[in-house]
């Protein structure tokens, strides 16, 4: 469970320096834009008290403490399943990234009331009007590395692959 802790102390640790970097040091909470590369990277300020895309936006009180304790049920609810399971070392990384990510969300809304957003990415003609930030970069990735290694060590474990010299047309 090393690796699992380790992503997600580093998932954790550099979404908070990069919204204390970019939101407060290079003073986007004031400035509330700044164009880094535009127009494929700008960084825009975003207050988001829902969920991703705003949804679920509620600015009740109740709302943020439902949303801070459903992350921290989902990053127990993916520790207790990789600890069960003892999967491969992406497995245990991209738990990790999930779980450090959802807590740098959680440390904002305990902070603030509400997750701060600063990324900003438009390519080819259409402009994104959504913001993000590193923890849901995190979030994505590790999502995904659990989807795809989880496939496909099933596959490896299930003895579904056909063996060698077994196709479909084998007797």
């Amino acid at each position: 469970m090393r690796p699992l802790t380790l992503a997600a102390l580093l998932a954790l640790i550099l979404d908070q320096v990069s919204k204390y970097w970019v939101v407060h040091a290079m003073s986007l909470a004031t400035r509330y834009h700044i164009d880094v590369f535009p127009p494929l990277l700008r960084f825009r300020y975003g207050e988001n008290r829902g969920i991703n895309f705003g949804l679920l936006d509620g600015n009740s009180d109740a709302a943020r403490w439902a949303l801070i304790g459903f992350s921290l049920v989902v990053c127990a609810a993916v520790a207790i399943w990789i600890w069960r399971r003892h999967p491969s070392l992406r497995m245990q990384i991209s738990a990790g990234l999930v779980i450090g990510g959802a807590l740098g969300n959680v440390v904002d809304r305990v902070l603030y009331g509400y997750v701060l957003d600063f990324l900003n990415m438009s390519c080819c003609g259409i402009t994104n009007p959504f913001v993000f930030n590193v923890a849901d970069v995190f979030i994505f990735a590790g999502a995904l590395g659990l989807i795809v290694f989880d496939a496909r060590e099933g596959a490896k474990t299930t003895g579904n692959a056909p063996k060698k010299g077994q196709g479909k047309n084998a007797p």
